[in-house]
């Protein structure tokens, strides 16, 4: 992208519909719904974005679906790592355009027309030099776009207290900041290894004081597969899911990733979120009676009783 149309998209009081935006798109095998997810991105009413895709893993015709389609001369493309989804997504942040809106984008969704607008029509409200974060609930569907669900719902504030122990923001909905795609294209520098890329953007936002703007209204169809790396959160499945990555120690070697990647961009953080920090890995280390003790002067949560009261079994159970 130019320097003129990224000083345009940054510039305060652009007029409204002017906002260039980069849609980031991780594909790995994405050939079976990848046409549908591009026709999708076409039709949007908002019309100033452009994509980057980053091409991961082994060829099965996603590359000639990207050359055919009427937006191929939106789209650049670019090697992925090859080393999974959440790597995926970070290679494509460490080359994104620092300073213009970003979106993030999978390969098998299918977008809504309004979502770019909606997502901006949100953030223009928000000073020009604030950093802040877009993200919506979603339509859950089967394979065949069936029987949607509404996602769930987020009955408490974002806060880095509640993106330290789980991740509300669902990374095909996500739409940055200029001034949060310059804080996260500087933090994805230090960054190594994160569970996954839309819980860090999470952490990394709230950790910084920024802003989280929840949409309650969905933004686009959620394609359930066998193919989903996590999929939807919601349903008795997903709640005896998350019971047994804590019993089996999943839930607690996701901390120590995300405590390691947090800790390598504290610097962006405010003091008081700093603090919470560091407390948090000192807790984890102690006896019982202290970990509880210090864990709750954190003030960590989750969005509701019954998502805390598994987190604090996992504090009990020493798989925190």
């Amino acid at each position: 992208m130019s320097r003129t149309r990224r000083n345009r998209a940054a510039r305060p009081g652009a007029p409204r519909g002017a906002q260039a935006v980069t849609i980031l798109m991780a594909v790995h095998r994405g050939a079976r719904h990848l046409e549908a997810q591009l026709d999708s991105l076409a039709a949007q009413t908002h019309r100033n974005w452009h994509l980057v895709v980053s091409m991961d893993g082994p060829e099965d015709g996603a590359s000639e679906i990207l050359d055919r389609h009427p937006i191929r001369d939106r789209i650049l493309r670019v090697d992925g790592p090859n080393r999974g989804s959440a790597a995926n997504f970070l290679h494509l942040m460490r080359q994104g355009p620092a300073g213009t809106f970003w979106a993030f984008c999978d390969q098998d969704d299918v977008w809504l027309p309004h979502k770019l607008a909606a997502a901006l029509e949100r953030l223009e409200t928000v000073p020009w030099n604030r950093v802040a974060m877009y993200h919506s609930r979603s339509l859950v569907t089967d394979d065949a776009l069936g029987s949607p669900r509404l996602s769930a719902a987020r009955p408490r504030q974002a806060s880095f207290s509640n993106a330290l122990v789980q991740n509300i923001a669902g990374g095909n909905t996500i739409v940055l900041t200029p001034a949060a795609t310059r804080l996260v294209h500087a933090a994805v520098q230090e960054t190594g290894e994160v569970v996954v890329h839309d819980w860090w953007l999470y952490q990394l936002i709230t950790g910084a004081g920024g802003l989280v703007l929840h949409d309650d209204a969905p933004g686009l169809l959620y394609r359930q597969h066998g193919g989903n790396l996590i999929g939807a959160n919601t349903g008795l499945r997903a709640r005896a899911r998350r019971l047994r990555l804590v019993l089996d120690g999943t839930y607690r070697r996701w901390m120590e990733v995300n405590l390691a990647a947090l800790q390598a961009s504290a610097r962006h953080f405010t003091p008081e979120n700093r603090h919470r920090l560091r407390r948090l890995a000192l807790a984890r280390r102690q006896p019982l009676a202290a970990r509880l003790r210090m864990l709750r002067e954190i003030g960590i949560h989750r969005q509701t009783q019954l998502a805390s009261s598994v987190m604090w079994l996992s504090v009990l159970l020493g798989r925190f």
